[in-house]
């Protein structure tokens, strides 16, 4: 076994308790502290002026400590000021919070590097909470370090200090060095010009000219790229070559009456995505398929038709929803769509215990039943199919990896369909969804009204409150969004029920108004929404639980409280709940202050667009991709090096190669690929079995 894949606790100067604190930086092997790169560079010799750094943006310098100051400031609070000199110029140092251990650290004459956004103070330069290290520590017993002009910047912990860390990083390296192994062939490493493994790490560590590393760093967020599009590849390849799917006849039976029976013309893009549909589950090898679309762009009634093509052919289909309200919006959709055909035969297979779910299951097993929508029920062991032959998956990022393919795994191969509720951006799709086809649906139904989006300061509630008025007056009903459901004593945030006995008694006290939420049982708010939709209801107070499933052509106004704690997907989902009747709607989003920079660019790009591929890439952009789908189940990699935000490039050419070694090379056996089989396959055959090959 390479020393470099023992635990961490067993490098000399760890131990058991440091450990865990290192753990926090996604450091658990000795491997990983090699991989854990700078995030900055010090340069003790630095020529940089104060008087040349930019305002308003992240600078580092180094400079001398040439006062301490420890005041009171306002409301018997204290404050630490710091004036830094580069022999020229001077810039201040502001804590307003802080413990006596940083100021006895500090003492004239110090130097000392410093790092943070650069402001203005009454005229004169100032860094607030500014990020430091002291350079000249006659304690610091590290003399390798203390020899060098530059020194590495490293992320941290509570616990573990720079001190520590690059300790850590140089015994490493004393003991190990030798064991480095390339990762990479060295047909990639003279394609990209990378340097080998053991030189690069070296480099990235210990180099005295950083500025000369972003090849370096270019190769490892390469390298994490690559072998993630390898998996994907293989995944693709298998399920395309190498395992035979259902051979579909379309025989226009029960797809040609539903043409028919339709109130609306389908959109050009639908019939595309039916069309591309169609020639998959046609042909011999196994569908794998990504829909995507906009908010009511219309992806449930393409997901109708490949149903009904599988029962033409004698077998079951099976859509699998993230939530009952969800799965019951389907369960409703579906036999509205079919109402004109009978002869099909649908249920909801729903958790828990209650009457006739014995006699759904069995209909299940015998084949009684040609569609079953359901939630992860469907996935249960008591349940078995008769020969399903096609599985949609809605809101599939909501599902882990796993919990999919057990339900492709229950049956025989059956014909897969993942559908995601808004738009993913292209770099993230190739990413998480590289293995399968995409379909998307890049147009609305001409009945989609624009929304008119509007955005107001907490203050004008009152006023809001005032001009939607005028819409109930006219008939129309409206959606009020709260990001709670009752008081906390954590977060001051306007919540559902509080809102609700305002609205009831002193707003809107002429209205109907209702309440609704995730903790009430099903059947409640399954009333509450039927009402709602029966118009029945003026006005919804409600959590994000509205988000999906609810479908009312009357409602065209949304009001989102405290909007700037959404994220921009779920902002443009929400949205998307009005305008879907003949009205024109509107949506009001309501900020307390203060507001982040994000919050507000977040809020500008709502007001920009009503694009939901627009919103997405930038959702993503702000976010990043690890908090894009709030998951860690979505299959979402975690990378250490990569950004598919920064590297979409990079993303681009590691799939184009990935995919076109896996087509020569498929078990990765040939003399050239080597590395490739000796890297790959530990570390991603069980993600491999995820992925149900």
């Amino acid at each position: 076994m390479n020393p470099l894949e023992n635990d961490i606790k067993f490098l000399k100067g760890v131990g058991e308790h440091r450990a865990r604190l290192l753990n926090k930086l996604n450091i658990f092997y000795i491997g990983d502290l090699l991989e854990h790169f700078p995030r900055d560079y010090i340069n003790r010799k630095s020529a940089v002026k104060i008087r040349d750094l930019p305002f308003n943006e992240y600078c580092s310098f180094v400079g001398k400590i040439v006062s301490i100051e420890k005041r009171h400031a306002a409301a018997r609070k204290q404050q630490l000021n710091l004036v830094i000199s580069d022999g020229e110029d001077f810039l201040f140092l502001t804590w307003f919070k802080f413990g006596n251990w940083l100021v006895k650290q500090f003492e004239i004459g110090q130097q000392i590097w410093v790092s943070g956004i650069l402001t203005e103070f009454r005229g004169a330069p100032q860094i607030v909470h500014p990020q430091i290290e002291i350079l000249d520590d006659s304690d610091s017993k590290l003399d390798f370090w203390k020899e060098r002009s530059v020194l590495p910047v490293y992320r941290l912990t509570d616990g573990i200090s720079m001190t520590v860390v690059r300790n850590l990083v140089y015994k490493a390296f004393e003991l190990y060095s030798n064991n480095i192994e390339e990762t990479l062939p060295e047909y990639i490493l003279k394609k990209y010009n990378f340097e080998p493994r053991k030189i690069s790490l070296q480099k990235i560590h210990f180099s005295q000219h950083p500025q000369k590393n972003e090849n370096i760093k270019k190769r490892y967020s390469f390298e994490e790229l690559f072998y993630t599009q390898l998996m994907l590849a293989r995944s693709k390849y298998h399920h395309q070559k190498k395992e035979n799917g259902h051979v579909f006849e379309l025989k226009k039976t029960f797809t040609t009456k539903l043409k028919n029976s339709l109130p609306f013309e389908l959109t050009s893009a639908q019939k595309r995505v039916i069309r591309e549909i169609v020639e998959d589950m046609t042909s011999s090898r196994q569908m794998n398929r990504l829909l995507q679309g906009d908010v009511g762009s219309g992806k449930t009634i393409v997901t109708v038709f490949a149903m009904l093509l599988a029962l033409e052919n004698g077998f079951q289909s099976v859509l699998m929803a993230p939530t009952e309200i969800l799965a019951e919006q389907h369960f409703n959709s579906l036999s509205h769509f079919l109402k004109n055909q009978p002869a099909i035969r649908i249920a909801l297979l729903k958790g828990g215990n209650y009457k006739g779910k014995t006699q759904i299951l069995e209909k299940i097993k015998t084949g009684e039943l040609d569609i079953i929508i359901g939630t992860h029920a469907l996935i249960q062991k008591d349940v078995e199919f008769f020969n399903v032959g096609f599985v949609a998956i809605d809101e599939q990022h909501r599902f882990g990896v796993e919990q999919r393919a057990v339900l492709s795994r229950k049956n025989k191969h059956p014909d897969l369909m993942y559908l995601s509720a808004t738009p993913i951006p292209r770099s993230l799709a190739l990413t998480v969804y590289g293995d399968l086809d995409v379909s998307v649906i890049d147009e609305l139904p001409p009945n989609r009204k624009t929304i008119k989006t509007f955005w107001h300061n907490s203050e004008k509630n009152v006023i809001v409150f005032e001009k939607v008025k005028k819409q109930i007056l006219k008939g129309t009903q409206v959606y009020i969004v709260c990001p709670l459901i009752e008081e906390s004593e954590k977060m001051d945030l306007l919540d559902a029920e509080t809102l609700y006995e305002i609205l009831s008694t002193k707003i809107y006290p002429e209205f109907k108004i209702a309440l609704l939420h995730g903790r009430m049982k099903t059947a409640i708010k399954d009333s509450i929404m039927q009402d709602f939709k029966n118009k029945k209801i003026d006005v919804l107070v409600s959590t994000t639980v509205i988000e999906v499933g609810i479908d009312v052509p009357n409602a065209t106004v949304m009001i989102i409280q405290h909007a700037e704690r959404f994220g921009l997907s779920q902002l443009h989902q929400l949205r998307g709940r009005v305008g879907r009747g003949a009205d024109k709607s509107y949506c009001y989003l309501i900020v307390y202050p203060p507001i982040s920079e994000d919050g507000r660019e977040r809020l500008s790009v709502m007001l920009e667009t009503n694009d939901g591929f627009k919103i997405a890439e930038k959702d993503l952009e702000i976010r990043g991709p690890g908090d894009f789908f709030g998951t860690e189940q979505s299959g979402m990699p975690i990378y250490r090096h990569a950004n598919i935000v920064r590297d979409q490039m990079l993303l681009k050419q590691a799939r184009v190669l990935a995919f076109d070694i896996i087509e020569d090379d498929f078990d990765l056996k040939s003399e050239k690929n080597e590395t490739l089989n000796r890297v790959y396959f530990p570390k991603f055959l069980r993600r491999e079995k995820l992925f149900d090959f």
